[in-house]
């Protein structure tokens, strides 16, 4: 991650600079802009030369991460360069070294040859230094959350087994989170079937790890809850071999809640949290579950299996149970990359957000927005319910393919993780299949994992959370 550093002008003549422009060009540079049409719009860029780069500021994450994308990387590519920031806010500084750092983020932990060399020093000159610094200390831990989830989802699943996953989890320990990996044992004796049935035809068995944040007060905590394939072969009801190979990524709901736990301990944030993340490998062999099946959820409600391919709203009803059962959360935000549905709904542009606390809703959206991962809302109605109904288990897992081409997966899927949480405790659900990862660079990042979640999480909990409760009326 790059490591910035803040300092008052002038700078070294001999780095490149960068000119975010929040407006006016500067006088230097009008001629120039005017004869080239750049108008500093959000995020435009103009290179002046080999080492001079103007941006548009706009969005101050979106500015950094474009300035970044125009010096590129590979052979000329520059290692160190000056950011002119003396003319703005600290706060709009931390913002645009966030999306420096964000986009020049590379997964290479697996090449041994052809690495491409990329930004590795920024120097920002700043009238305050000592201001910029502590701007950038509040905005630090959420880019390193990110980052954190960013680095598990490009994990291939050889190497981030269910075993290696939950060590991963166990090395936060080291930032104050508390981390316990409940494994097959305490599974079987907990009820947990349905984790343990998807996680049962692979050769790693499934997990239950549950981080915890202590926070500064005494309340119960905010639970993220997540959905942490490390990889999803469909099952029984296998995938086709195309376009398989992104399914490592289908534990990014996972890494997304423990990013945002890392993000919360990183800035010391007062609020107690906890995440619970359901990891299992959904595979093939003499142990996996079968569609007609019947499983037996910790909660104790029984649900008919449909189509092994839906695994991850069964890992998460025994994850939902047990956040709401051990920790008596003070509000519930699950995160999966769930549904091919919603991507058929909302591309790859935003995640769905479903959920039945309108103030949590909104908390939720209102955080997306702030940070730049957006989500759209989605409906759970009682007809969804009425869909899951099973002639022979309390409920069935999803609707049987074959029963009409438009089936509202997503809404479906919502509607079952809904019967596992109590309608007296506020819950969200954030579908992130679409956006998990992108194909292209994006806004805030290169092509691959996206980190998507992380930062809204401590976004909701630093905007919602960081404050007791009110205690119930009438009493003090």
């Amino acid at each position: 991650m790059l490591k910035p550093r803040f300092k008052r002008p002038p700078a070294d003549p001999a780095l490149p600079q960068v000119w975010p422009v929040p407006g006016e060009v500067p006088e230097v540079w009008r001629g120039v802009a005017e004869a080239a049409g750049f108008r500093a719009r959000p995020a435009e860029v103009l290179r002046l030369g080999p080492d001079r780069l103007l941006v548009g500021l706009g969005v101050p994450e979106e500015a950094g991460a474009a300035a970044v994308a125009a010096l590129g990387s590979g052979p000329g590519a520059v290692p160190h360069v000056v950011v002119m920031a003396e003319g703005l806010a600290p706060a709009v500084v931390a913002g645009f070294i966030a999306g420096m750092a964000l986009r020049a983020w590379r997964f290479d932990a697996h090449r041994t040859q052809g690495v491409a060399p990329g930004l590795e020093r920024v120097t920002l000159l700043v009238a305050d230094p000592a201001a910029c610094r502590a701007a950038w200390a509040m905005a630090e831990p959420a880019v390193r959350g990110c980052l954190f989830a960013r680095d598990l989802v490009a994990e291939p699943a050889n190497h981030l087994t269910t075993r290696n996953f939950a060590r991963r989890l166990e090395g936060l320990a080291e930032f104050g989170i508390h981390v316990d990996v409940l494994g097959r044992k305490r599974l079987a004796r907990a009820g947990y079937g349905a984790l343990l049935a998807v996680g049962g035809g692979a050769a790693h068995p499934p997990r239950l790890a549950v981080l915890r944040w202590r926070g500064s007060f005494d309340a119960p905590p905010v639970v993220f809850v997540g959905k942490g394939l490390v990889f999803d072969t469909g099952g029984i009801s296998i995938k086709p071999a195309k376009g398989m190979e992104a399914m490592r990524a289908d534990m990014a709901g996972a890494a997304a809640c423990a990013g945002a736990l890392l993000a919360l301990a990183l800035r010391g944030s007062p609020a107690p949290a906890a995440a619970v993340l359901a990891i299992a490998e959904n595979a093939t062999g003499a142990d996996s579950y079968r569609p007609g099946d019947v499983l037996r959820t910790g909660s104790g409600r029984t649900v008919e299996v449909v189509d092994t391919d839906a695994e991850g709203r069964l890992v998460l009803a025994d994850a939902l149970h047990h956040a709401v059962r051990v920790l008596r959360p003070r509000a519930v935000v699950d995160a999966a990359t769930l549904t091919g549905a919603i991507v058929t709904a909302l591309g790859h542009h935003r995640a769905g957000l479903f959920g039945r606390d309108a103030a949590l809703l909104a908390a939720v959206a209102a955080a997306g927005e702030a940070v730049g991962e957006r989500v759209w809302p989605m409906p759970i109605g009682a007809a969804h319910r009425a869909d899951l109904a099973s002639d022979i288990a309390d409920i069935r897992q999803c609707v049987p393919a074959g029963t009409g081409r438009l089936q509202p997966d997503a809404s479906h899927a919502a509607a079952f993780l809904a019967e596992f949480v109590p309608e007296a405790v506020p819950w969200a659900h954030l579908d992130i299949a679409g956006v998990d990862t992108q194909a292209r660079p994006h806004a805030l990042g290169p092509a691959g994992a996206t980190g998507f979640g992380a930062r809204l999480l401590d976004r909701l909990v630093a905007t919602q959370f960081e404050e007791p409760p009110e205690p119930p009326a009438g009493r003090a």
